[in-house]
């Protein structure tokens, strides 16, 4: 639930008055009358009629240039309203998603140490290391990142979250191929070779996972992201290839580079697919047309690259070992 205080002249009263009644305001109340004709007009709403409120409010913004909008989140309201659904506004998603693309120091850092902590705990055969990795997940936030940049249209979010995750991918397996050249190992960890086998039943928890993904940050509850990073985990496949790769494995360095490329086109094809199904696009009307045409080239060209990639997996699985 949200509070939308307007601050506006006092003349657009009827047009947000409307707008609460349109869009079913659980209330609405009005202040005093300022001196410079503004006036505060408070709606409180649904979750999931945050956006279309803040879209209709346009009009006022646009006309006004001292008007202002604010967003307050409501933590509780006694009585508690019947809230069925929730769906999180477009520019807070955004927000939120946008910092997980960034290519900086932090992030390199991030890519750095779990790579580390997913490589000892793949050559030592330790789940709770590899699952520490998992958790760290810094490759799981800029694949979001390019899902959402899709479904906005935005061609600088799209370039950055792509950006990012071929730096932090690239910095993932080069690291653990030093490793591998440098650290002498056996290849017959369990914890590493299952990074290693790839079947149609990792092209479907990928899937699954990365819809898990895009729904908790639809809805705002990122603490399902956690259940998501271990799930369908980026890191430990890519320091599984560099591994093998320094090893010498070929075969195996390939099985886990296949299953790095599931996951990230599988974790990618399902974000848009939710963005599309929660209605998450631009708010004008050329915006949403250029929008829609990215979101179906983007839907069919992942589409092929998974329909290439399970062909590939079946192949492989048919040659002798």
């Amino acid at each position: 639930m949200k509070l939308i205080e307007v601050v506006a002249s006092q003349r657009s009263l009827p047009t947000v008055q409307a707008i609460a009644d349109k869009y079913k305001a659980y209330d609405f109340r009005t202040g005093p009358i300022g001196e410079d004709d503004m006036r505060a007009m408070r709606i409180l709403t649904r979750d999931d009629k945050v956006q279309a409120v803040l879209d209709a409010l346009q009009s006022i913004l646009g006309a006004q240039p001292s008007a202002r909008v604010l967003v307050i989140p409501v933590d509780l309201t006694i009585p508690q309203p019947d809230e069925d659904s929730a769906t999180m506004a477009r520019e807070a998603l955004y927000n939120m998603v946008e910092r997980n693309a960034r290519l900086d120091g932090n992030y390199l850092l991030l890519v750095l140490l779990s790579t580390i902590v997913a490589a000892i705990g793949l050559v030592e055969d330790s789940a709770a290391v590899v699952i520490g990795a998992m958790v760290i997940a810094p490759l799981l936030g800029p694949n979001l990142a390019l899902g959402l940049g899709t479904a906005l249209g935005d061609l600088e979010l799209m370039r950055k979250a792509v950006l990012t995750t071929l730096a932090g991918v690239a910095l993932a397996v080069a690291l653990s191929l030093l490793l591998g050249l440098l650290w002498p190992f056996t290849a017959d960890a369990h914890e590493l070779l299952s990074r290693t086998d790839v079947g149609m039943e990792s092209l479907a928890l990928a899937l699954a996972s990365g819809a898990a993904a895009a729904l908790s940050l639809t809805t705002g509850l990122p603490s399902v992201l956690v259940g998501v990073m271990v799930a369908v985990a980026l890191l430990p496949p890519a320091a599984a290839l560099g591994l093998m790769l320094g090893h010498g494995e070929i075969r195996l360095a390939t099985g886990a580079g296949l299953l790095l490329a599931v996951n990230i086109v599988s974790i990618n094809l399902a974000c848009k697919l939710v963005f599309l199904l929660k209605g998450i696009r631009p708010r004008d009307w050329w915006g949403k047309e250029k929008a829609k045409r990215a979101m179906w080239i983007y839907l069919l060209v992942w589409l092929f690259t998974l329909l290439v990639l399970g062909v590939i997996i079946v192949q492989r699985d048919a040659l002798p070992a």
